[in-house]
């Protein structure tokens, strides 16, 4: 039996959601295509495009800065998204446990993420640079200590946010089935990587994604920290889809092809990733 409620929602619901479609159509479908389209284009703004057809991809893998971009962008989101998430649930699975003062340490490792990526770069400048001072070293003389000083910066800003979202899964995990699998015997590190791991895969699925797509799209964080010196050798995808686009007159074509590789590439990645941590999602 369809209830009141039930028959105004059925009624009306093109009133709700026509706005956020609208919306949406917008503020992303009319951008994407336009983007696209733009891609093909030599333009410097939008009435004076002229189709070129795939000449700006061609100049765009002829581009050697944007090919060592990719590569550096590539190591920098693997190395940041095993140690995040490595680090977020370790952290979580202490602070499940029962001790003083966990509701204080919680807030503290979040607090990170609250800050804006431009201050979190320039504030991790200067203590880095003051750390490697001392060995007559800069952030800016060699890719290898931006590299690292940009796993670093991540590594502390994300690692309270993926903990939040880890203490939920765990919280989640049916105590009924840990107790269970102690009074069978199972050792604590048995019952961690047969039993909370598995039920743990919808909270590893969500952090995952999300510390591989930060990784990809990271801007601010570089460009505060490194500025892609020395010579462009720390530069990151998105700053270098910036630069082309905004530095190098002419280019603006090439840069919007730079821009829809770089979509089509992370959501490819972001789908893979997503399917295979979907996978591996048990029901508990």
């Amino acid at each position: 039996m369809i209830t009141m409620t039930g028959r105004a929602i059925r009624r009306w619901w093109p009133l709700f959601v026509l706005p956020t479609c609208f919306a949406f159509a917008l503020g992303f479908v009319v951008p994407l295509v336009m983007g696209i389209y733009l891609s093909f284009t030599e333009f410097t703004t939008i009435t004076d495009a002229e189709f070129v057809g795939l000449k700006n991809y061609v100049r765009a893998f002829q581009d050697p800065d944007f090919l060592h971009a990719l590569l550096f962008t590539l190591a920098f989101t693997i190395v940041t998204t095993i140690l995040i998430n490595v680090a977020a649930f370790f952290v979580a699975y202490m602070f499940t446990k029962a001790m003083r003062g966990a509701k204080l340490f919680r807030s503290v490792f979040f607090m990170p993420n609250l800050i804006g990526g431009i201050v979190l770069g320039y504030i991790w400048q200067l203590l880095l640079n003051g750390v490697l001072a001392h060995w007559n070293i800069s952030l800016t003389y060699h890719a290898k200590y931006g590299f690292i000083g940009m796993v670093i910066l991540v590594c502390w800003q994300q690692i309270g946010y993926m903990m939040v979202i880890y203490i939920a899964g765990l919280q989640n995990v049916p105590g009924d089935v840990i107790e269970a699998a102690s009074v069978d015997g199972a050792t604590s590190k048995q019952i961690l990587w047969s039993i909370t791991i598995p039920l743990m895969m919808p909270s590893i699925t969500v952090c995952s994604f999300l510390t591989v797509t930060n990784g990809f799209k990271l801007f601010d964080q570089n460009l505060a920290l490194t500025n892609g010196a020395p010579s462009n050798t720390s530069e990151m995808l998105a700053l270098n889809i910036y630069r082309t686009f905004y530095g190098r007159a002419g280019f603006e074509g090439v840069g919007q092809a730079k821009a829809v590789m770089f979509f089509i590439l992370v959501a490819l990645i972001a789908i893979i990733q997503n399917k295979l941590t979907t996978s591996k999602e048990v029901q508990a």
